[in-house]
């Protein structure tokens, strides 16, 4: 559609932690500064943000991507580590250590404690956690609709090979393969523990299908937009809005900009770039999830492949180095979604 038609009051993003969280922040910056066509600072965004990388470690309940989101778009975010609190303490994590409580490697920070005891305290009181969500939100005013992808325990695991394993290997949850293991074995399957049950949290499917733009930003496929699509009606909802869907991708020049998406499209046996991510996804006029497709530019030659499966796709600058290149980034992703060239 000409993009003049294309007229954006309500955006929804189907968000990991890190990288959409700053590409988020970045749609935002576009949307007050008049950088994205057919929108303005009036257009409202809901963000649908991974709940399967949540687990509980000291009786706490920690959501790291809801987290991730709202501290980055609240402006409580540590920018150098990209999770976490800015000026943050460590004075729990190093009496627990003292104690000797397990496990040692996984951090919480004093600051970033007191979201995560709000929390499992109203969860323990009955609240939900989209309600929970909420309620967090209204001390950070993130500027967005910040939804669970589910209210429903949902856990990804991470299949590893172990020689003292009878079966030859052993699955450990994924906050132990990111953060205890750094990614640096390879991932042999993964497994996202309870999803099959889950209903998606109230509102999800209706932001997805009252939207006028849906947006996969560039989060980790499998990890991050995959589990948000696995939950059982959100593929569905997905492929018949009416609404353009749009992807950017994570892959920039062979490679992740950020975390572990090559590790775990391995897992799956997608090979490791823009297009064959693309690909992976697919084309909604062949039973996939985009319209179109965003790519870097250093993946142009990927482009012609991308249409020939169906999809609009272009390549432009694709790195988040600040508010101003990632508008740009997300004014691009609005021009081919509306059909324009970007």
């Amino acid at each position: 559609m000409p993009s003049s038609t294309l007229v954006l009051r309500r955006i929804t993003v189907l968000s990991g932690g890190v990288g959409g969280a700053r590409f988020i922040q970045g749609l935002l910056h576009g949307l007050r500064t008049g950088v994205v066509p057919g929108a303005s600072a009036a257009t409202e965004v809901t963000v649908v943000a991974n709940t399967a990388d949540d687990w509980w470690i000291h009786g706490l309940k920690v959501c790291p991507d809801l987290d991730t989101v709202m501290y980055t778009l609240g402006d409580g975010i540590d920018v150098e580590r990209g999770w976490g609190r800015r000026d943050e303490t460590w004075s729990a994590k190093t009496e627990l250590e003292a104690y000797g409580v397990e496990p040692t490697w996984f951090g919480l920070g004093d600051r970033d404690i007191a979201t995560h005891l709000v929390r499992t305290q109203m969860l323990e009181a009955g609240f939900t956690l989209s309600q929970v969500t909420e309620a967090l939100c209204r001390r950070w005013q993130p500027g967005v609709r910040l939804l669970p992808m589910t209210d429903d325990r949902v856990e990804t695991h991470v299949a590893i090979a172990d020689a003292d394993s009878p079966s030859g290997r052993r699955v450990v949850h994924f906050q132990e393969y990111w953060v205890r293991l750094r990614a640096s074995v390879p991932a042999e399957a993964v497994v996202v523990v309870g999803q099959d049950a889950a209903v998606p949290a109230p509102g999800v499917l209706d932001a997805i299908t009252d939207a006028d733009l849906v947006v996969l930003p560039p989060s980790n496929p499998v990890v991050s937009v995959g589990t948000i699509l696995g939950v059982p009606g959100v593929r569905d909802a997905v492929r018949s809005t009416p609404a353009p869907v749009v992807g950017l991708s994570p892959i920039v020049g062979g490679s992740h900009v950020h975390g572990m998406a090559a590790q775990m499209l391995t897992s799956i046996g997608v090979e490791v770039g823009a297009g064959a991510v693309g690909a992976h996804y697919g084309a909604r006029s062949s039973g996939g999830v985009l319209d179109a497709w965003l790519v870097d530019e250093r993946d142009a030659e990927q482009v012609p492949a991308l249409e020939a499966a169906g999809l609009r796709a272009a390549a432009v600058p694709l790195m988040m180095d600040g508010p101003d290149a990632t508008a740009a980034m997300a004014a691009a992703a609005v021009s081919l979604a509306a059909g324009d060239t970007a």
